[in-house]
């Protein structure tokens, strides 16, 4: 038994021994990070040169283009082909002295109605702002009032006021004292009775135009200039006016504009303004069309020259609230004019 043991063991197989090296080469590759593999070659960049620029295509746009240019057209030619337009009667009277002196009148009218209607609707604003009730309450009353009748209303009211007050006067109330008296015929004429009723109208409206302006600014801001410790008078004029005009600007401007073409109610009082004066003129010469051109062609020049100032002082308040300013009408021409310019090679 043994000996048989003896010779199995003998002859079992011994154990490949490992290759020389191949334990430590193993070793080093097991803790070794991979290394980046190497790029290839990088593809040539596509050359663009030779490629031109195309629009995306806008088929409507041009239609509606095409339906507006030739309704324009249709426009233009019934004006310059239609003999009932009377251009050269238009022409004739379009700077005539009588029609010229009209609309200096109107443009005095309209500049010392607006100064002191916004003068006034600024203390009314200011009113309405206060803390008081009594002022609050005046202040209130007096633009119900003056925003719930017509202008023409108020232009005859002012004009018949001397039925009401034979004499108007200035002194002591409650007392015989008086410092000032005059008859109302004298005092209130006709170009007195269109200012007053005009600057009263116009305060009520813009009361709530700058009521609404400084309300529009933030009140954080506000209350932090009152804990930095600035002035109340500076809080108003250096913070609260600035912002607050980007609001009341747009509108105001449209107030005025509407202050022009409403002198043309002043013609009731028979206050020889533009309106009026066309109307004596036709009344005389039966050309009643050209010279209701002549006046509409007046208002338009006005109110462009008008919309030309808004759109630069709104330009200049809206620094701060706009990252870039607007472009002017001479930079947009300019802009378009560089884009739509033909397209060369980009070489």
């Amino acid at each position: 038994m043994s000996s048989a043991a003896t010779k199995v063991s003998q002859s079992a197989p011994e154990p490949a021994s490992a290759a020389p090296g191949t334990a430590e080469a193993a070793a080093g590759t097991a803790g070794r990070v991979p290394g980046p593999t190497k790029p290839g070659p990088r593809k040539p960049a596509t050359d663009y040169a030779d490629y031109s620029l195309v629009s995306a295509p806008r088929p409507w746009r041009w239609v509606g283009t095409a339906v507006v240019a030739l309704g324009l057209a249709a426009v233009a030619w019934s004006l310059a082909t239609n003999p009932r337009w009377e251009w050269d009667v238009v022409g004739q009277w379009f700077t005539a002295q009588s029609v010229v002196k009209g609309l200096l009148e109107t443009l005095k009218l309209t500049a010392i109605s607006g100064v002191l209607g916004f003068v006034l609707g600024f203390i009314l604003a200011l009113m309405r702002l206060s803390a008081s009730p009594l002022l609050l309450s005046v202040s209130w009353t007096f633009s119900w009032i003056f925003r719930s009748t017509p202008l023409l209303v108020q232009m005859l009211l002012w004009y018949n006021l001397g039925y009401l007050y034979e004499k108007i006067s200035l002194g002591i109330p409650f007392t015989d004292i008086r410092f000032f008296e005059v008859q109302t015929t004298t005092l209130i004429s006709q170009f007195a009775a269109a200012v007053l009723g005009l600057t009263l109208n116009q305060a009520a409206y813009s009361a709530e135009i700058i009521r609404g302006g400084i309300l529009s600014v933030d009140q954080g801001q506000l209350e932090a200039a009152a804990a930095l410790g600035i002035p109340a008078w500076r809080r108003s004029t250096r913070i609260v006016l600035p912002q607050a005009m980007r609001a009341i600007l747009p509108t105001a401007f449209n107030e005025i504009i509407g202050l022009v073409k409403g002198t043309s109610i002043v013609y009731v009082l028979a206050y020889s303004e533009l309106f009026y004066t066309v109307q004596v003129i036709y009344n005389r010469t039966q050309q009643v069309l050209p010279l209701l051109l002549v006046a509409t062609l007046w208002y338009v020049v006005i109110t462009s020259v008008l919309s030309v100032f808004q759109y630069y002082i709104e330009r200049h308040y809206s620094k701060g609230a706009v990252r870039t300013l607007p472009l002017t009408p001479l930079q947009k021409a300019r802009k378009f004019f560089a884009t739509h310019a033909p397209v060369r090679s980009l070489r």
